[in-house]
């Protein structure tokens, strides 16, 4: 038997958190019910935090349930850092299974390794971010050393799971590196016209001039920003002081990450580009044809079930610099963004959206491509989601258990955005329109003001004290 064959197989993503919560009866073992836990219906409801981390430990006839797992090393960050739980994790396995006697025997360790091996697999492949932490690393190595010098069978396992952890976290570095210098290059477009008008006679449509594929070339970017995100990165942004532990703030020290700010920043950086192509224009006429042109990319990005770039275009189209422009709107043929707008209304809590977010994840589960398999859902509204969900229940019960239902919860909501942000982007990448959308200056708050003047004159007392205000201003 190869040791693959002998280690406990987890199911798909998508397939752990079924409709009523998560699959229950994975590999859960019945005399759980004493010690800190407390179970109703067979759920697991809440427990002592040193309860909990038992269950996550392996032993010769266990195994956690997958989507425990998942949760709990989710939620875990909320109470003790990674680092903490990691060196706890070591020394039950190390203590449990006897691991440290000197005449270690082969056959107890070829029924364990194989659960423990999978259990820092699931670790280091679902958040592998918690690595970037020397002290992380350390433990990892140390426990997958032990295993390894009690058989020969696993040292190729642990050797590659330490290869993939590295791969990927070069792979992060390397897109933070790539970030810090489009952030770096990023000025504002007013400032490049005084210096060198020359440099910016582009504009997008003659990059692009086809909508479908500039809606492509925005799922590229989508699907690589989103790819990069941590689960954790959801739960981080809401870590403050544990209360039963009074000296540590959590915050500070376990930040290892900034790619769900990033990925903010690009839904901003896209809204600003869309009013800036559409403020840039002298002639109302290109006004008029660079909003429709958006109107279909839009559009596009709806069908391909890329929600996050849609948004992000109605919110530039609807800024108040392109939205006052009442005749340049005079001449757009407006019946396709209403019908946008419609899908995007905020009211009942984003009620159209949510329904055509469901219809997309529906479709994505049963797709036979990876076109089909598109999911990028309106990522503030996510984090919105989460944020009330984390905010709406304690996160530890009046005894001091830990509010394990409020857990499950997030983590059903945080997988099924894993599970979306694993699509292979079908679309071949164009370099020359995804270096545009990344890098090309964007006008600032001001500038668009100052260019939506300039094009359709103020209406009133406050826009003509405005425009007045930035043109000397900007003469400056």
């Amino acid at each position: 038997v190869s040791s693959q064959e002998r280690m406990p197989q987890t199911p798909p993503f998508a397939a752990m958190f079924d409709s009523s919560g998560y699959n229950r009866n994975l590999y859960q073992s019945k005399e759980d019910n004493c010690g800190g836990l407390y179970y109703h219906d067979n759920n697991l409801l809440s427990g002592s935090l040193e309860a909990l981390i038992q269950h996550l430990v392996p032993n010769v006839d266990y195994y956690p349930d997958r989507t425990y797992i998942f949760t709990f090393l989710l939620s875990s960050r909320l109470f003790m850092h990674p680092y903490e739980l990691m060196a706890k994790v070591c020394h039950l396995c190390i203590e449990q299974q006897r691991l440290s006697e000197p005449g270690l025997d082969k056959n107890r360790i070829r029924k364990i390794a194989p659960k423990i091996l999978q259990l820092l697999t699931e670790w280091t492949e679902t958040f592998p971010y918690d690595f970037r932490d020397e002290r992380m690393m350390r433990n990892l190595k140390e426990l997958a050393q032990r295993i390894a010098s009690g058989d020969e069978m696993y040292r190729k396992n642990v050797q590659q799971l330490l290869q993939n952890l590295i791969r990927k976290l070069a792979a992060v570095s390397q897109y933070e590196e790539v970030l810090a210098k489009i952030n770096a290059t990023a000025t504002d477009r007013l400032t490049v016209l005084k210096t060198k008008p020359q440099s910016i006679q582009r504009d997008i449509i003659t990059v692009c001039n086809d909508p479908y594929a500039l809606a492509q070339q925005l799922t590229h970017i989508e699907l690589e920003r989103l790819n990069y995100i941590g689960p954790e990165e959801f739960v981080q942004a809401f870590v403050q002081k544990d209360p039963l532990d009074n000296d540590k703030s959590c915050y500070g020290d376990r930040k290892k990450t900034r790619n769900l700010e990033a990925y903010v920043e690009w839904f901003n950086r896209l809204s600003y580009l869309v009013a800036t192509e559409i403020c840039m224009p002298v002639k109302k006429k290109h006004r008029a044809r660079v909003i429709e042109y958006f109107i279909d990319v839009a559009r596009e990005c709806f069908n391909i079930g890329n929600f996050n770039s849609l948004m992000a275009i109605i919110s530039g189209m609807n800024m108040s610099p392109v939205s006052r422009l009442k005749k340049t709107w005079a001449k757009v043929k407006t019946a396709k963004f209403d019908i946008l707008e419609h899908q995007m209304d905020p009211s009942s809590n984003f009620y159209n959206y949510r329904t055509a977010l469901r219809g997309a994840a529906q479709r994505s589960l049963t797709a036979h491509s990876n076109r089909e398999k598109i999911v990028i859902p309106f990522f503030s509204l996510l984090i919105k989601d989460i944020y009330f969900l984390n905010e709406g229940c304690a996160n530890r019960l009046p005894n001091g258990h830990v509010n394990f239902e409020k857990f499950w919860e997030l983590a059903k909501q945080v997988s099924e955005f894993m599970t979306w942000k694993q699509v292979e982007c079908p679309f071949e990448r164009d370099r020359k329109i995804l270096q545009y959308l990344l890098t090309v200056p964007v006008f600032s708050d001001d500038a668009l003001y100052l260019a939506s003047y300039e094009s359709e004159s103020p209406e009133n007392h406050i826009e003509k004290d405005r425009w007045k205000t930035l043109r000397f201003v900007s003469q400056v």
